[in-house]
């Protein structure tokens, strides 16, 4: 394997980790979960998992356009 495809590799998990963490925040607004009532955080666990599954649907499509 050469230098491009791995340093590519480590690019792109570095990303994924980053773009989950910046939805995760998103979906908490800011708030960290010991300040978040019940209700806060069942909707931040629901936007969590609309996150996801439009992540998943567009990977689908990406794969269907090819």
């Amino acid at each position: 394997m050469n230098m491009n495809r791995l340093i590519n590799m480590g690019l792109r998990m570095l990303m994924n980790k980053g773009i989950n963490k910046g939805i995760d925040l998103a979906s908490r607004r800011g708030k960290a979960l010991e300040d978040m009532t019940p209700e806060e955080r069942a909707s931040a666990q629901a936007n969590r998992q609309t996150g996801r599954k439009a992540r998943r649907n567009l990977n689908m499509l990406r794969r269907f356009m090819r």
